[in-house]
């Protein structure tokens, strides 16, 4: 009898299974939720640059400068009850679906090609994207609404509704579908393959905090060259005024701005939309990943 309760207590017990999809999506929409309550002011000025000559020529201290005089603090933070909706749904999403999708493009391996990783990446920012679209639709339409008035999000919506109908809230689909997965196929894939350059050359741990810091901000860098062109055009197609159309659509806007104001401009605001990407990519990374280790996940 005693040898078989020795037996059971020295028996490992059987690991607990896994944190399942819906977990990692929560734990990325958390994550995503908390870096853009601190981050969305920087949003807000990169949007107003992209739309505004007169912001674009005052960079980015003379906006700041400007919008807070003219409308006051608080108008920095306009929107951010969109943009918190946004995280849920879209981050939430392009995140939490990355794992997953790695194993189904055969990129789960750690020396998987960089494009079956693009690939992983691209196909859960198109997901994330068409269930976030709508709240981008109201974010940007908020911040760059003037004034001291703090823009409400149900009449927001319901003024988009009226005039526009539920098409209003896809307004943009195309190129943010296309920004969502050059976005996220370049920040996971630079992510990742930067973390693997990282460990075999310092010996760090993926699980260090340098390693996936660094990281991050290596993929911030990135993704803000690629994503610049596709930012602008999704910008100046949701900010269209309600009971106008000035676009067509994501390529019709690219040959306007081409034709109109030349090819350099579809990277005006470079540096704002730089400064929103690097901290927001390595916030949303590094407090994703240590979620994920508190779960008893393994590092992406």
């Amino acid at each position: 009898m005693s040898v078989i309760n020795i037996h059971l207590a020295t028996s490992a017990a059987p690991p607990p299974p896994p944190p399942g999809l819906l977990t990692q999506v929560g734990m990325a929409g958390t994550a995503a939720i908390i870096t853009v309550s601190f981050i969305h002011p920087l949003d807000v000025v990169k949007t107003r640059i992209q739309i505004s000559s007169e912001y674009s020529s005052l960079g980015m201290g003379g906006t700041v400068r400007k919008v807070v005089s003219d409308e006051g603090v608080v108008a920095l933070w306009k929107g951010i009850n969109a943009a918190w909706l946004r995280e849920a749904s879209y981050t939430s999403l392009r995140l939490g679906l990355y794992e997953p999708l790695k194993v189904l493009f055969g990129a789960k391996d750690a020396n998987a090609p960089f494009y079956k990783k693009f690939l992983a990446g691209s196909a859960a920012g198109a997901i994330g994207s068409l269930a976030g679209n709508p709240f981008d639709v109201l974010k940007t339409r908020m911040m760059t609404s003037a004034g001291k008035e703090v823009p409400s999000i149900t009449k927001t919506a319901n003024e988009l509704f009226s005039k526009q109908g539920i098409g209003g809230f896809y307004r943009g689909i195309d190129s943010n579908v296309a920004r969502a997965m050059v976005l996220n196929g370049t920040k996971m894939a630079c992510y990742d393959t930067t973390k693997g350059f990282v460990v075999e050359t310092t010996g760090l741990s993926k699980t260090a905090l340098p390693t996936q810091f660094l990281s991050a901000v290596v993929a911030g860098f990135f993704m803000t060259c690629t994503v610049s062109p596709f930012d602008n055009v999704r910008t100046r197609l949701m900010n269209q005024p309600a009971d106008a159309k000035i676009y067509n659509n994501a390529l019709d806007c690219a040959m306007k701005i081409a034709k109109e104001e030349g090819p350099l401009i579809f990277w005006r605001g470079f540096f704002p939309i730089w400064s929103r990407f690097a901290p927001t990519t390595t916030l949303q990374l590094v407090i994703f990943e240590q979620l994920r280790g508190l779960m008893g996940m393994k590092s992406l």
